[in-house]
């Protein structure tokens, strides 16, 4: 008898590449914007159609915690809270982008601006207020130049898969 591949259902989820820098700043030409930090996370954030309030404090909370950072002993074992760094929050619609078919991504799910913006905006909010950490943004929709300086490197995908509900 032949088993079929138990397939999770889809469920949205807001997804953040998370990167250990030594500094990382953002560039927006146009508007003359120019954000920068020394050592934290860069973090990458996409939100899906369907994300909300809870998802947007779930991620904002796992930024925050995560022990990413080397202690003494060299080991990954100290969050950007621990090593008083900063984080350089930047949205990203294209993680959203679904590669699966053809070799066009498709954006289907990525959540419209309207819903996107804010739950950035609640990200950021968390991670200041909740968190007490130094956040600086780009702009939302405006063509960005990042600029990254990988520490280790260290880059974590981060996102709340069904079962991790």
């Amino acid at each position: 008898m032949l088993h079929k591949p138990l397939i999770e259902a889809t469920i949205a989820c807001m997804i953040a590449v998370v990167q250990r820098v030594s500094k990382a700043s953002v560039t927006v030409e146009a508007e003359g914007y120019v954000r920068s930090i020394e050592q934290g996370l860069c973090v990458l954030l996409g939100a899906e159609e369907g994300d909300g309030a809870s998802e947007a404090e779930w991620i904002a909370g796992k930024i925050a915690k995560l022990r990413i950072f080397n202690d003494d002993e060299d080991k990954m074992n100290l969050s950007v809270l621990d090593v008083d760094g900063s984080i350089l929050l930047i949205s990203q619609f294209t993680l959203a982008g679904n590669c699966g078919k053809g070799n066009r991504p498709s954006f289907v799910t990525a959540a419209q601006p309207e819903v996107a913006e804010p739950l950035v905006e609640v990200v950021r909010e968390q991670l200041v207020a909740e968190h007490d950490i130094e956040t600086k943004c780009g702009i939302f929709g405006a063509k960005m130049d990042v600029e990254i300086h990988n520490d280790g490197p260290v880059t974590l995908i981060v996102e709340r898969r069904p079962h991790d509900r």
